[in-house]
């Protein structure tokens, strides 16, 4: 006799990127900084006495919030802080989506979307995104013709790096019904001479929210601490009635102001991935791979037309020691998504690829 709900026991479960236990595994598959974060990290946490973990932690981390609010130019009551971005998106869902109604998002997208609609039981509206990644014109349109009550559409979008803009942004908050939640987990490796910000338009729209990360740009993967950006009233229902009590440890908390407050550091870091973005997708486009430009810190990948195909080459990386993200799904199953690593890193991987596609050859 199985005790699991319908809909859970029908669903499938997120498929987690590999983490490996060998640490000279080149670990190029799951989006991390490949830089450590900021020396402060450390200090922070050697401060904390270990007599205060018999304690909860302060409820709502309202020291990260005040941090947040002041770079943002918002109040503390727009921010809310969470146990990694993951549980920001799990906290929207069930704060706004009713068990039966409608979710929608862009297709293909980050694979937890929809594991999460259906823990809600919601009803998955996903719409095809069209050419360059982007959506399509009337989104908002079939969005709204199926009652769809939240929108998740990440941006710069995964698993591709193609990045809508601020105008593009606010037209879908102004038309959609519904409330527009921007998955900005990879907004911090954006070229900043584009001037990309979406957080003036919390100021505009009451159905606007902003998810932020600290596991890819702050490199904080190992400590699972994002927040929320919107206006006072949707950040109050999930800060007081549906996040879980203490939801951030007094670890996490710590960690996460101290590489909060260090923006030169992380700034470095992201000016290094950017730098190496463009060189591996030069290096990648003379060996023939198909590779878009990307505002993320990783690459969308197709092998050229006379390589092997993409799962022979992800397996024959991972034999190489070397691990990408192969998706076995509509649209990417001939490509693969490949992080940005260390210079180092990256030669690796651009050396294996030469063996791979052409043995002796140099096109990589």
């Amino acid at each position: 006799m199985s005790f699991e709900r319908a809909n859970i026991e029908r669903m499938t479960g997120y498929g987690y990127g590999e983490q490996p236990d060998d640490a000279k595994v080149i670990k190029l598959n799951t989006n991390e900084n490949p830089y450590p974060p900021s020396p402060a990290v450390a200090r922070a946490l050697a401060a904390v006495d270990i007599a205060l973990l018999r304690r909860y932690p302060p409820a709502t981390a309202l020291g990260f919030r005040r941090l947040a609010a002041a770079r943002f130019g918002l109040q503390p009551d727009q921010v809310v802080a969470t146990n990694g971005g993951d549980e920001a998106l799990r906290l929207a869902l069930t704060t706004f989506v009713d068990p039966g109604a409608a979710f929608g998002m862009a297709s293909p997208s980050y694979s937890l979307y929809p594991v999460l609609a259906s823990i809600q039981d919601c009803r998955l509206v996903a719409v095809e995104l069209g050419d360059g990644w982007l959506p399509p014109a009337d989104l908002a349109a079939r969005l709204n013709a199926e009652d769809v009550r939240l929108t998740c559409l990440v941006n710069p979008h995964a698993p591709s790096g193609a990045l809508l803009d601020a105008q593009a942004i606010a037209a879908l908050a102004e038309s959609l019904s519904g409330v527009l939640l921007v998955d900005e987990a990879y907004v911090d490796f954006v070229d900043p001479g584009l001037a990309h910000d979406l957080t003036r338009l919390v100021h505009r729209f009451d159905n606007l929210l902003l998810l932020r990360s600290l596991s890819k740009g702050y490199s904080l993967a190992g400590v699972r601490f994002g927040f929320l950006l919107g206006s006072a009233g949707l950040i109050e229902p999930i800060r007081d009635k549906t996040r879980d009590s203490y939801n951030v440890s007094v670890l996490a908390q710590a960690a996460a102001e101290a590489a909060f407050a260090d923006r030169k550091h992380a700034e470095a870091s992201w000016a290094a991935v950017r730098r190496e973005r463009q060189r591996l997708r030069e290096r990648l486009l003379a060996a023939g791979f198909d590779t878009p430009a990307s505002e993320a810190n990783f690459l969308l990948a197709a092998p050229p037309t006379d390589a092997p195909p993409a799962p022979a080459i992800y397996a024959a990386l991972k034999r190489r020691g070397i691990l990408v993200r192969h998706f076995d799904a509509p649209r990417l199953a001939g490509r693969l998504r490949i992080t940005v690593g260390t210079p180092e890193e990256n030669d690796s991987l651009l050396g294996a690829l030469g063996e791979i596609l052409r043995p002796g050859s140099e096109r990589c």
